[in-house]
Parts: C-alpha cells; sequence; structure tokens
C-alpha cells in the first residue's frame, strides 16, 4: 500500500491524446517523428559545440545545457506514450506516474532557469561588453547551472513528495498523454489545499520570477542597441540574442496559453492537446530556431558532418 493511499492505488490510466483508434497510427507516427528529431537536433548541437574550441564560450556552454535538459524534457513524456500506444495500454503504475512528474517537473524548471541565465548572459555582453569575459568566467557559468539543478530539484522533489499523502478513489483516468500535476490533484478524494498553493507559489516563484528577470535584462537589452549609432552595429547587436529571444517567447506563451485556456474551460482534452506544443514542439524547434540564424553554430555542425 502507498503511502497515504487507504484505497491501495497501484496505478493510473493515461487517456493520452486521441480515443479515435484510426487515428493511433497517425498520432504514433507523428510523435514517434518528433521525437527522434528532437533527440537527434540536439544532440547534434551539444556535439557541435563540444568539439569545435571556438565555442567554448558562455552562450554556448548554456545552450549545450539547454539542449540537453531539452532531450531529457520529452524523453520524459513521449516515450511512455509510444509505448502505450503500441501496446494498446493506457496504463501508468502509481510509481511510475509519480516519476514521470517528478522529472517532467525538474527539467521544466531547468528549462526556465536555462532560458533566464541565457539573458542574463546576452545582458552582459550587450550592456556591459568589456567586462564580459571577467563577468561570465567559468566559475559563475558553472554556478548558475548548479544553482539551476538544485532549486528544480528541490522543488520538483517537494511536490512530488507531497503527492505521495494524497488518497484517491475509483477515478483513476487522467484526462492527459502524461501525469501532468494538476490533473492527479483533481483525481484525489483527500484535502488537496496545501498541494494547490504549493503548486500555484511553485508556479509564481518558478516561473514569474525568472520572467521578470528575462524582461528586465530585454529591457535593458533594448536600450543599449538604441543607443548604437550605425545600423550595422544595431543588427549585430540584436541578431546575438534574436534566437534567444525566440525560444523565449515560444516557451512562455505556449505554456501560458496552455494554463489560461485550461483555467477558462473545464475541457482537459483540449488542453493536453495544446501542452503538446510546449512539451515537444518546442524542443524539436529549439535546435532549428539557434543554427538557422547562428553562423558560428552552422559552420561547427558543418565541421562535425564533415563538409567543411
Amino acid at each position: 500500500m502507498e503511502p497515504g493511499n487507504d484505497t491501495r492505488i497501484s496505478e493510473f490510466f493515461l487517456l493520452g491524446l486521441s480515443k479515435e483508434p484510426e487515428m493511433q497510427s497517425f498520432v504514433f507516427g507523428l510523435f514517434f517523428s518528433m521525437y527522434l528529431v528532437t533527440v537527434l537536433g540536439n544532440l547534434l548541437i551539444i556535439l557541435a559545440i563540444s568539439t569545435d574550441s571556438h565555442l567554448h564560450t558562455p552562450m554556448y556552454f548554456f545552450l549545450s545545457n539547454l539542449s540537453f535538459v531539452d532531450i531529457c524534457f520529452t524523453s520524459t513524456t513521449v516515450p511512455k506514450m509510444l509505448v502505450n500506444m503500441q501496446t494498446q495500454s493506457k496504463v501508468i503504475s502509481y510509481a511510475g506516474c509519480i516519476a514521470q512528474m517528478y522529472f517532467f517537473l525538474l527539467f521544466t524548471g531547468l528549462d526556465i532557469f536555462l532560458l533566464t541565465v541565457m539573458a542574463y548572459d546576452r545582458f552582459v555582453a550587450i550592456c556591459h561588453p568589456l567586462h564580459y569575459t571577467v563577468i561570465m568566467n567559468p566559475r559563475l557559468c558553472s554556478l548558475l547551472v548548479l544553482a539551476s539543478w538544485f532549486i528544480s530539484t528541490l522543488n520538483s522533489l517537494l511536490q512530488s513528495m507531497m503527492m505521495l499523502w494524497l488518497t484517491f478513489c475509483t477515478d483513476l483516468e487522467i484526462p492527459h498523454f502524461f501525469c501532468e500535476i494538476n490533473q492527479i490533484i483533481h483525481l484525489a478524494c483527500s484535502d488537496t489545499f496545501l498541494n494547490e498553493m504549493v503548486m500555484y507559489f511553485a508556479a509564481v516563484v518558478l516561473a514569474g520570477f525568472p520572467l521578470a528577470g528575462i524582461l528586465y535584462s530585454y529591457t535593458k537589452i533594448v536600450c543599449s542597441i538604441r543607443a548604437i549609432s550605425s545600423a550595422r552595429g544595431k543588427y549585430k547587436a540584436f541578431s546575438t540574442c534574436a534566437s534567444h529571444l525566440s525560444v523565449v517567447s515560444l516557451f512562455y506563451c505556449t505554456i501560458l496559453g496552455v494554463y489560461l485556456s485550461s483555467a477558462a474551460t473545464s475541457n482537459s482534452h483540449s488542453s493536453a492537446v495544446a501542452s503538446v506544443i510546449y512539451t515537444v514542439v518546442t524542443p524539436m524547434l529549439n535546435p532549428f530556431i539557434y543554427s538557422l540564424r547562428n553562423k558560428d553554430i552552422k559552420r561547427a555542425l558543418r565541421r562535425f558532418l564533415g563538409r567543411e
């Protein structure tokens, strides 16, 4: 018997994205393709950066960490969904559900913190270019990444452990393709007030504050760019942070869209479909966004693939 579960819950049922049997093959092929592109694309970014000494800078150090987190982020949810579709099973064990929730919260937090750290890196590079190498030294870069891991681990561990003490009744169907914490809380029979308060508090602190930091960094960046006299100088300065700004906008807009829509409607299936964008599509697009507008990455990829 699991802690706090008087009803001896041993498994949940993930309803997935489509209830129509004829759509299962299409959905499986689509998600399998997107997962392969995500893993291979981000892995190429990591290998290109690690093998090219010219890219051993703070900006690309953070980018390689982001690519690693994106692989883990997608791997937390998609493989289990693909296995369930292939075996025509909707079951996920109680322990598996808690573990999936833990890792999903962990890598979501890491994504947010790394995007914030990357915004700070661009702020220092554009607003304090003469002191950039002194400020963004290897020790600080490593500390920023370690701090991101530490805070994200504490948050995901706390929220996952709190789930262990909830009591569940007969309704064990999760209208999602993974164990999303909000959906699990809604299935509980016991008092969930504390869980909800911690969840919302964590959302405000771990998503709201980093967003404020990103907005502050880009406000300062825009002010610095406006002060540059030449059009070429402005373009060069903006191009160094355009990819990051695109990724941040995509990530935050999709998350806000999903959770605002889920708050406005009781249709959990629509929310599950919308969440595909930030859980699967965004990690898949990140390597393309960073490589298409970045000559250094494209050059490193050509060298790695033996075309230069």
